[in-house]
């Protein structure tokens, strides 16, 4: 089933609702600069497996509208609230990649979990995607800027170069062009402030807020969120679990799917 939900007036969200009938529901967040179809091997064995798999597109991206403002953590946390209550959603596992990630961990601190029992992060972009004096892990923010402006001036080449960085494991060219096909359909704007959000927000006082379980899926080869990054979440969020994923970079929801997912289930029945 497919929903567009509206999370301010004249902002709609699109939603992919994947077996709904089911009650174990895992809201599954998309990374930076992607949409929820990232989720597409996650998404063919969960269901299978009887899970309710629902994709959120983050405004500005996917299918979602494409609003000119709005990109802070804040307001996408508050993106996440109006979908949660709008399929009125309880007792659930909420799951964020990179950039989602971090949007999950603000939910959580934001909303005191609200309607999530349970946290998943996969290569998330906190506490900080960006070196601090005293966080040296990361790209620094020169680096992220750079990026921000190849956006401005040359976006396909801003999306396939990221692309080129987001796999450990050899991939075929026709999957590359998958990922990079994944972030065309979002705005360039959206794109650019999306990307300003994870270059200059941190999210190192929100950690010590989830008390939900957690659990930590990290590719310890990532080279758009360091590894470090996934230490500093276990070591943050109380009683959160760390998985490294020896034959993943940042895209190990592809690169590893199949210990992904049963990592995943098995977090979700414990």
């Amino acid at each position: 089933m497919e929903y567009y939900i509206k999370v301010e007036p004249d902002v709609k969200i699109f939603v992919e609702d994947i077996n709904p009938r089911s009650k174990k529901t895992i809201l599954f967040l998309h990374g930076w600069p992607l949409n929820h179809k990232q989720y597409e091997y996650q998404f063919d064995r969960l269901a299978q497996m009887g899970y309710r798999c629902i994709g959120i597109d983050t405004r500005g991206f996917g299918a979602s509208d494409k609003p000119w403002s709005g990109y802070s953590y804040d307001r996408l946390a508050d993106d996440v609230r109006a979908v949660i209550e709008a399929l009125k959603l309880q007792d659930i596992t909420l799951g964020g990649h990179s950039m989602g990630g971090a949007i999950a961990i603000r939910y959580m601190a934001r909303h005191n979990g609200y309607g999530v029992s349970k946290l998943a992060l996969f290569a998330a972009a906190a506490p900080s995607a960006t070196k601090l004096p005293n966080f040296p892990y990361g790209m620094t923010k020169e680096d992220v800027t750079k990026v921000i402006q190849e956006i401005y001036n040359d976006r396909p080449k801003a999306l396939r170069d990221f692309g080129n960085n987001i796999l450990f494991k050899h991939a075929t060219q026709p999957l590359m062009d998958w990922f990079f096909q994944l972030g065309l359909p979002a705005a360039g704007w959206s794109t650019a402030m999306a990307q300003t959000t994870v270059r200059d927000e941190t999210l190192f006082s929100d950690l010590e807020k989830i008390c939900v379980p957690t659990l930590i899926l990290h590719g310890i080869h990532d080279k758009v969120c360091p590894f470090p990054l996934a230490v500093a979440q276990n070591k943050g969020i109380i009683n959160s679990k760390l998985v490294p994923l020896e034959n993943s970079g940042h895209g190990l929801f592809w690169e590893e799917h199949d210990r992904f997912n049963e990592e995943l289930m098995k977090f979700i029945e414990e």
